[in-house]
């Protein structure tokens, strides 16, 4: 009976990591469209943004203290209305400042979602004693491919306030359906709580488990600055650097996802076999390696390849820091490890956009391999701190 009830608790948190990369991506689609509604610059445009950003790093923090008090389950299932809701006003601003005041909204439900759903997450991990954590993530890429894919479907017969109205009733639909479900499921104790926890289940945080976390944090944003960077920079390399077909370049961060979406998918078996600790050094190094031949190789077809194989490295590192964070901290742990790693997400893309200034972007996207070099080594360092 238990295990049927966590199993239920893992289908149900699944669909709200789905629901969360579909309306992110069915957002990301219509931005060229909202940016000639507003008559924003690129420069503009890319102060507006920064409400996602500065929404969601605001959000983080305060949501890890909401879930200490009113508990993870509830607080995922209001911030999955609240992004449902938010997602129907950007087509709505008609000025960038307004544009950049709705994207704060958005961005605060975006980052309340990801806190909440993933400490939900954590204490289901431990329930199940399996290391699933990628495969939450693996629904959240498939979310967004699905996401992106319909929105480029519909981007020519529907406006961006229909087609977002549209997904909005989406994610209503399933945070109903799925959310009640999840307010009928009580947290699942954790079979291996450490014998300093308080009576309410809280781990007691001391300064070490703190450090701890920021480390775990520290992982978590050299793999966001590796997947920020590609998003923006992936396709101009291919087609700046190697003279690559348009269609080709578009390509380039497809064969990133795919192959981080497969990577995920594989993830618990991964983790089963190999362990935290050699998962995260295997694929901090495999990560870098890619990258390194995605910078400087000089053909389109292994710039392509070197792509994929940065995906496959980076996939299950994020989940694995966040849930080591959560373990460690609980709900806080979870809101420091994604808050540096949303901050990594938002340091690479301008980080390397400086360094191709200064030298070239070939040269500016190796630092993309040396984090992930540097998240490697910092997993090794913490192997007695990660169990298994």
């Amino acid at each position: 009976m238990r295990d049927q009830s966590l199993t239920r608790l893992r289908i149900t948190l699944t669909a709200f990591f789905a629901l969360d990369g579909f309306v992110f991506a069915g957002w990301v689609v219509r931005i060229p469209a909202i940016k000639h509604q507003t008559g924003a610059s690129p420069g503009t445009l890319g102060l507006a943004l920064l409400g996602v950003s500065a929404g969601a790093v605001i959000t983080m923090m305060l949501t890890g203290r909401l879930c200490r008090r009113f508990g993870s389950h509830p607080v995922t299932v209001v911030c999955g209305v609240l992004l449902s809701l938010s997602i129907v006003l950007p087509p709505l601003a008609h000025s960038v400042p307004v544009l950049g005041l709705v994207l704060l909204i958005f961005g605060a439900a975006y980052g309340g979602i990801n806190v909440a759903m993933n400490s939900a997450a954590v204490d289901l991990v431990a329930a199940l004693r399996r290391p699933v954590m990628p495969s939450f993530h693996a629904a959240f890429s498939l979310g967004g491919m699905l996401g992106a894919g319909l929105g480029g479907l519909v981007a020519g017969q529907l406006s961006p306030t229909r087609h977002l109205l549209g997904i909005a009733v989406i994610g209503l639909l399933v945070t109903g359906i799925a959310g009640r479900s999840l307010l009928r499921q009580n947290v699942p104790p954790s079979p291996d709580r450490p014998r300093g926890d308080d009576p309410s289940g809280r781990p007691r945080v001391d300064i070490r488990t703190r450090g701890l976390v920021v480390v775990f944090g520290l992982i978590a944003l050299c793999t966001a600055y590796g997947e920020g960077a590609l998003a923006d920079w992936g396709a101009l390399h291919l087609e700046q650097d190697l003279d690559a077909h348009p269609g080709i370049a578009a390509a380039g961060y497809s064969c990133f996802a795919l192959a981080m979406t497969i990577g995920r998918l594989s993830g618990t078996a991964l983790l089963e076999r190999l362990g935290r600790t050699r998962t995260l050094v295997a694929g901090g190094t495999t990560a870098a390696l890619g990258m390194l031949v995605a910078s400087l190789a000089p053909s389109v077809w292994a710039v392509l390849l070197g792509f994929a194989v940065t995906g496959l490295g980076l996939a299950n590192i994020f989940p694995v820091a966040v849930e080591r964070a959560g373990a460690l901290a609980g709900a806080s742990g979870v809101a420091v490890a994604s808050t540096l790693g949303y901050g990594g997400m938002l340091l690479g893309p301008p980080a390397i956009g400086f360094m191709a200034d200064w030298y070239s972007l070939p040269v500016a996207l190796t630092s993309v391999a040396a984090l992930a070099a540097v998240a490697a080594l910092i997993g090794f360092a913490t192997r007695r701190a990660a169990v298994g």
